[in-house]
């Protein structure tokens, strides 16, 4: 029988991929030498199987031989092949929570073995300790029997090794006998790794914040010590009592991934206490109590019953927007741009045929006047015209000074982009009366209809916060799109940009490029401007500088060039909420001329909100070049703490009044390092929203 059984193993070894090799061969047997075998190896020689069944087969047999060599890489300490191994392969076809024959899994050994690398690999990789050891008593007892097996297997195979004279299956016996030393002293190893281990030490740095009105967050870091076992989850407990007594609630962590916890459900107005203790294979360690030691669910706002800023303006603006189309229902526009969604429903690829089309109104080469100009990529491709053209149309050929006014209402009908068809009809009645300003921007969108029309495209994507312009008098309005389908469209042509910058053939000199080349010239970082003003902050709470530079026609807003839609900023901490009390502290430092700082020995939010303010502030001043004796004369925002969708919200710090705006000729001593650009206000404003 066991002849047979080692066959087995040889085969299934056989199959098995490169891993780290054991001290020697017999030891990666070990797993079924006690007879107890986790799966029965069949022959794929024996009987014939049916395509889809002997794949599966196959898949099973792979699966089982990662599994065996995870444990192996576990037992052997090799932290690497562990890595590897939880990055090639789910939870679930690693069968990390399947205890083997033995009845342990991955994480008990690691643990047992105190290897606090593996054991946190693996628990952040969702692994679990085995559900047989209920108890110290249960745990003990097993590893008791474990050993005890293994020494009398050890006993056994010796004297069957000498007494026997040497033969082949003297040989085997002696494999059988190494791998079953080897487990001997792993097993001895793991029990001496239990006994001498004890509870854990309580966390360390357990913060309290308000998260909400009816919440509070608890953060934590683990245990300092070293010497206990590693820490397998943790258990939070809050009350309305410094002495627990009652208890109001419990939740116990096991992913332990990002340590921290958010109690919901509370009331607004009363104290919590909170306190977190962690767990080991020895029990539950002692509690911590959280800094503070209590918190309060509130929010900003309850100081003054104050509410959501843009509370119930998107529906407003609807509502407005649907007045304003029933007084136009008995124009001709009317039906028409009711059946309008459906007429656009067509495919893209079907409608970008019209860029090969001969009869397309795309321009090849521009003369003096106003352009649109619709950039769309995917990747490192851009879409071209079928004569290799970023398409272009016209917007008005006597029109070669571009008003800030006129770009900027551009810019704001960038939002309505499936209204298009609609304000064209409605400004087309109202034309006879019209200004030259109407006249200008009713060909506007008269151009927006036409490159929609011939793109086959409703949505052009985001405007560009600045025209391209050149000294022949031409001005380009820029939309920039990305296409994120992987459909393969028919007849279009995607053409790399690098391709496209070097295949143009120009016919403008170097000192006095066109718009055109400018626009291909630069096109790498109108690109990445469009990515970047799409990315989101992570939650939190920011500090926010707010810098304005006034012009004849417009005024500018500083901000950082990885993140246009968003002020220049630093992160305060992982919370956006700031609570009633820590408001109402800030409403009294902002009223009194020599601000007192909070007591640096009290464990309260405003303290800490306080060291918090101080390590931003002097992030941000060196983030904007401004020297840290400036920010003296700088203020916060005390009127309202600026919310964005609930995760991200920002307090503002204002230079002195007479700095926050510079003027036309002023000079700015501070001017901020490589990394920023000022915007057009509006055009902030609407990146922003986006």
């Amino acid at each position: 029988k066991m002849t047979q059984q080692m066959r087995d193993l040889q085969l299934a070894q056989a199959r098995k991929p490169p891993g780290p090799s054991s001290p020697n061969a017999a030891k990666r047997l070990y797993r079924n030498l006690s007879g107890k075998f986790r799966v029965n190896y069949t022959s794929f020689d024996e009987g014939s199987l049916a395509g889809r069944g002997e794949k599966e087969k196959l898949r099973k047999s792979y699966l089982f031989q990662s599994n065996a060599a995870l444990f192996e890489a576990v037992e052997l300490q090799d932290l690497d092949r562990v890595q590897e191994l939880l990055k090639q392969y789910s939870p679930e076809e690693l069968d990390l929570n399947t205890p083997n024959s033995e009845g342990l899994l991955p994480l008990d050994i690691a643990i047992m073995t105190n290897n606090a690398p593996i054991a946190r690999a693996l628990l952040q990789a969702g692994a679990k300790e085995s559900p047989h050891f209920v108890s110290l008593e249960s745990r003990s007892l097993h590893l008791s029997t474990l050993v005890r097996e293994a020494e009398q297997r050890v006993n056994e195979l010796t004297a069957q090794v000498v007494n026997e004279a040497p033969n082949a299956d003297c040989s085997e016996k002696e494999k059988q006998l190494r791998a079953w030393e080897w487990r001997y002293r792993l097993y001895k190893r793991m029990k001496a790794g239990f006994e001498h281990a004890r509870v854990p030490d309580a966390p360390t740095n357990v913060h309290l914040s308000v998260a909400s009105s009816s919440s509070v967050q608890v953060t934590f870091w683990e245990p300092l010590s070293v010497n206990s076992a590693v820490v397998t989850k943790y258990k939070v407990e809050w009350s309305c009592s410094p002495t627990f007594s009652p208890p109001l609630g419990e939740a116990v962590i096991d992913k332990l991934k990002n340590l921290h916890f958010t109690i919901r459900g509370l009331v607004s107005g009363t104290a919590y206490y909170v306190q977190v203790s962690a767990y080991n294979m020895k029990g539950w360690g002692p509690p911590q109590a959280s800094v503070p030691p209590f918190a309060i669910p509130s929010n900003w706002r309850e100081y003054d019953g104050r509410a959501p800023r843009r509370r119930g303006q998107a529906e407003a603006l609807d509502h407005l927007l649907g007045q304003v189309k029933t007084v136009h229902q008995h124009c001709v526009c009317h039906e028409p741009c009711k059946n309008q969604p459906q007429s656009r429903k067509h495919s893209v690829s079907k409608s970008l045929k019209h860029l090969f089309h001969p009869g397309s109104k795309f321009l090849k080469t521009l003369k003096r006047g106003l352009y649109l100009t619709a950039i769309f990529y995917k990747d490192d491709n851009i879409l071209v015209t079928h004569e290799d053209q970023i398409p272009v149309v016209e917007i008005d050929d006597t029109y070669s000074c571009l008003l800030m006014q006129d770009f900027l209402w551009f810019t704001k009908v960038s939002c309505m982009w499936d209204e298009i068809l609609w304000l064209r009809q409605c400004v087309t009645v109202s034309q006879s009366s019209c200004s030259c300003i109407l006249q200008t921007r009713f060909k506007m969108l008269l151009a927006i209809s036409q490159m929609q029309g011939l793109l086959g495209i409703q949505d052009l994507g985001q405007v560009f916060f600045e025209p391209v312009k050149d000294k022949q008098g031409n001005i380009l309005i820029v939309t920039l799109k990305e296409v994120k389908t992987n459909q393969t469209f028919e007849s279009v042509r995607w053409v790399p940009i690098c391709k496209l910058q070097t295949g143009r053939k120009s016919v403008s000199s170097l000192e006095e490029p066109t718009a055109l080349d400018t626009l291909l010239i630069s096109i790498q970082d109108k690109l990445a401007y469009h990515q970047r003003s799409s990315h989101a902050l992570s939650p939190g709470l920011y500090l926010g500088y707010l810098k304005l530079c006034s012009a004849v026609d417009q005024i500018r807003v500083l901000v950082p060039e990885r993140l246009p839609n968003i002020l220049c900023h630093v992160k305060i901490r992982s919370n956006p909420n700031i609570s009633r009390e820590e408001w109402e502290w800030l409403q009294k430092m902002a009223s009194m001329e020599e601000p007192i700082p909070a007591e640096t020995e009290a464990e309260t939010s405003q303290n800490h909100l306080f060291q918090e303010l101080q390590v931003a502030i002097k992030e941000l001043m060196t983030l904007v070049n401004i020297p840290l004796q400036e920010a003296k004369d700088f203020r916060l925002y005390s009127q309202e703490v600026l919310d964005f969708g609930g995760q991200v919200s920002f307090l503002l710090l204002l230079p002195p009044s007479d700095d926050v705006c510079t003027a036309p000729g002023q000079n700015n001593p501070y001017t901020p390092r490589s990394g920023f650009l000022t915007l057009p206000l509006q055009i902030f404003e609407l990146g922003e929203e986006r």
